[in-house]
């Protein structure tokens, strides 16, 4: 919580078991670039993850570290994105603002030469291309869930994921509802309309 800006509006994350995005293979099936092709799903909710390897055994604090740091070092600037080539797509993914589930596990691949394999599943999936350098929204804690807020942290997140980057669009051209055409925008903007006030 104390890496977090202070202006930063996300939801707040819940612990999940995450069945299924960790499954005894995974060792193989990363290190085989498999990974990649595969998808973590946890209750019909698309998942992204972030992993770090280590020939050494790391505390969790010492693990998500490595994927904060990434702020400092290429270094992120909101609404610009990295300051210098390099990857901050961990850090992002973990500062997410729809984000409200996280799943960690920790894997020993005894053959590798980094046995030890960190795993943090984040759902639903962030990272998305339109929001890159937003990854949340400026603002004071809480504006967007007055009576849902625990601890500067909106507590009513939407179990749902638009499938189109322009729904909100959508929602005011062909609206959300029982014609044909609200019937497909709620089909591929579940998010924008059924997730108003979260």
């Amino acid at each position: 919580r104390e890496e977090r800006p202070p202006w930063e509006k996300i939801e707040r994350r819940n612990w999940l078991a995450c069945r299924g995005c960790n499954a005894g293979s995974l060792c193989i099936a990363v290190i085989m670039g498999m990974r990649a092709k595969q998808r973590c799903v946890y209750t019909g909710i698309l998942c992204s993850e972030n992993i770090v390897f280590s020939n050494t055994l790391y505390s969790w604090d010492e693990a998500i570290k490595v994927w904060v740091d990434e702020a400092n070092s290429p270094g992120f600037d909101y609404g610009k994105g990295p300051r210098n080539p390099g990857i901050v797509g961990h850090y992002t993914q973990i500062i997410w603002y729809s984000t409200y589930q996280v799943g960690c596990t920790i894997n020993y691949c005894p053959e590798e030469a980094y046995k030890y394999m960190y795993l943090c599943a984040y759902c639903p999936v962030g990272n998305w291309n339109n929001r890159l350098t937003k990854p949340y929204d400026e603002g004071p804690s809480c504006q967007d869930c007055p009576n849902d807020c625990d601890d500067k942290l909106c507590t009513n997140p939407c179990p749902y994921l638009d499938k189109y980057a322009n729904c909100w669009l959508m929602k005011i051209i062909l609206g959300c509802g029982t014609t044909f055409f609200g019937q497909y925008t709620m089909t591929h903007c579940p998010a924008t309309c059924q997730c108003t006030n979260k």
